[in-house]
């Protein structure tokens, strides 16, 4: 292990395989895995760290950034929490769930907590996410929130965090899926002398979920996938989930709505929709309630979903709960709607709107981390200390101006997790998004799920927009596992009749190219 971890640094971060004493003194839940990695050299793991990139591009498992197709980097060491640590985590990820759920159902409706003072009138009304068209639309049973992705952090004194929430359209899930399959045939050894809880049955859930929300006196209700097409960044993930599923992937174009009822363009004629899972923006989701000019959604699908026909999932108008200003309240949403303490914690920030706050973060500014409240996947983000001096003087000026748009954390040092930099193992900073699935009766949260690593060297934005990549994220067990893992064998596909027309053949050439700019611009971010 000298080569791999000759000089392995200690620093201010919670370092999650390696204690206080270093390479000698290694954390519980990671014994195995610093055995077996003690039994390879640099060589060896380099060999095995390339067999992953390697079978990403053979499968077409990538990410857009920029413009350009690119694996999403597997880093070779897993990051491993312990049964007892996921007892405390996971609860927490369900509890935060069902409180966003009850705010969603509360603004779009009869908005309690604006009447009750919990929550200021103005900060729903102008959060950009916030749409009056939702307001009044009932779901089915009741769940706006089907999948939700919380993004949770581990600080310097060992504490999870809840760092963001993603209740919109959740991205990642498919990087859980594709990772473990592919960990598992690279280290066969670990999974066989770990009890790794595993991760495969997430389609199976997500699909009883979308079942379940069907309109009443649907009895076999058709689900489908709803993507923006090829050009979104995402795109290997909706194809993937649909596969798994067993249902049909579909564009807008392959949609129609008649007689406020949502239909599938197929090869033996129009078939019927119940539920969409759509991983389409709201603004392009509908051109009659949003934008006009939108090529990725279908016509009056919000009206179905108003007359009680179909099922949008998750549900337009979830995005003010991810406006990060609404973050600050939720620990208070927890307490006001399910009448419990929070489990997970807040990072502490700062509302910019009231005038004492504005004042301290403008004086230290070059010691905290200023966030736009509606940004996604890093990107508008200053780190003060990272910071020039021009970048600061423009956030001085800037933030007064508007102070509904921002709010100001400290820096929290990210845990650390040893990855792959060259020949060596050094510490890298970690985030987590576990993903919660609602059925309308139970919150379920998948085991683990996606790890983000900054792979530069004191980066502390993990996000794949800014060159991050991933881990494998492996829950324990209880007890010793002698047999190898056998849950996660691929998913059998079941055959889906009426297969969608793939394209419009009346669609002209400036069509279609305004159709791919929209899609990479619709395109998720992880």
């Amino acid at each position: 292990m000298a080569d791999l971890f000759d000089g392995y640094p200690s620093g201010a971060a919670w370092d999650e395989m390696m204690g206080d004493g270093g390479a000698h003194a290694v954390r519980g839940p990671y014994q195995h895995v610093h055995r077996t990695m003690g039994a390879l050299d640099a060589d060896e793991l380099g060999l095995r760290a390339d067999a992953l990139a390697r079978s990403y591009l053979d499968q077409g498992i990538t990410f857009d950034i920029g413009g350009e197709e690119r694996p999403f980097p597997l880093d070779s060491v897993p990051r491993v929490l312990d049964g007892e640590e996921w007892e405390h985590l996971a609860p927490g990820i369900a509890q935060r769930v069902r409180a966003l759920e009850a705010l969603l159902a509360d603004v779009y409706g009869p908005q309690r907590v604006i009447s009750d003072g919990v929550l200021p009138r103005g900060l729903i009304l102008s959060s950009a996410h916030f749409h009056r068209a939702a307001v009044g639309v009932e779901p089915a049973n009741g769940v706006r929130v089907h999948v939700g992705g919380i993004d949770v952090i581990r600080d310097a004194a060992d504490q999870w965090r809840v760092l963001e929430d993603n209740v919109r359209v959740p991205s990642g899930v498919s990087y859980v899926l594709s990772n473990r399959r592919a960990m598992a045939q690279s280290f066969p050894e670990l999974f066989s002398r770990m009890r790794i809880r595993p991760v495969a049955d997430y389609p199976r859930r997500l699909l009883a979920a979308l079942t379940a929300a069907a309109p009443p006196g649907v009895d076999d209700p058709v689900v489908v996938v709803l993507t923006p097409g090829a050009y979104n960044s995402a795109y290997f993930e909706h194809s993937l989930l649909a596969r798994l599923m067993g249902v049909e992937l579909v564009e807008g174009r392959d949609l129609v709505c008649a007689g406020d009822r949502v239909y599938m363009r197929t090869t033996e004629g129009r078939r019927r929709v119940d539920v969409i899972y759509r991983r389409v923006d709201d603004e392009f989701l509908d051109p009659v309630a949003f934008r006009p000019d939108s090529l990725l959604g279908c016509p009056g699908l919000l009206n179905a979903a108003r007359a009680g026909t179909v099922t949008i999932a998750n549900m337009v108008g979830n995005g003010v709960a991810d406006d990060k200003l609404v973050y600050t309240y939720v620990p208070d949403l927890i307490r006001y709607y399910l009448g419990e303490e929070p489990i997970l914690k807040n990072v502490d920030t700062w509302r910019l709107e009231e005038p004492d706050a504005l004042a301290e973060v403008l004086d230290r500014l070059d010691e905290l981390v200023v966030k736009p409240v509606d940004g996604s996947g890093g990107k508008g983000i200053i780190i003060g200390p990272a910071a020039d001096r021009a970048e600061l003087d423009a956030a001085r000026a800037r933030l007064p101006k508007d102070p509904r748009g921002w709010i100001a954390q400290p820096v929290v040092q990210l845990s650390t997790v040893p990855t792959l930099a060259g020949e060596s193992l050094r510490p890298r900073h970690v985030d987590l998004r576990p993903f919660a699935v609602n059925d309308g009766e139970n919150v379920w949260v998948l085991p683990g799920g996606l790890t983000r690593v900054a792979l530069a060297e004191g980066q502390l934005v993990v996000n794949s927009s800014q060159g991050g990549g991933s881990k494998d994220t492996w829950v324990l067990g209880s007890g010793r596992q002698r047999t190898p893992v056998r849950s996660e064998a691929p998913v059998e596909v079941a055959p889906v009749q009426g297969i969608p027309l793939d394209a419009n053949p009346q669609d002209s050439g400036h069509q279609q190219q305004a159709q791919q700019q929209q899609q990479a611009r619709a395109g998720e971010v992880i």
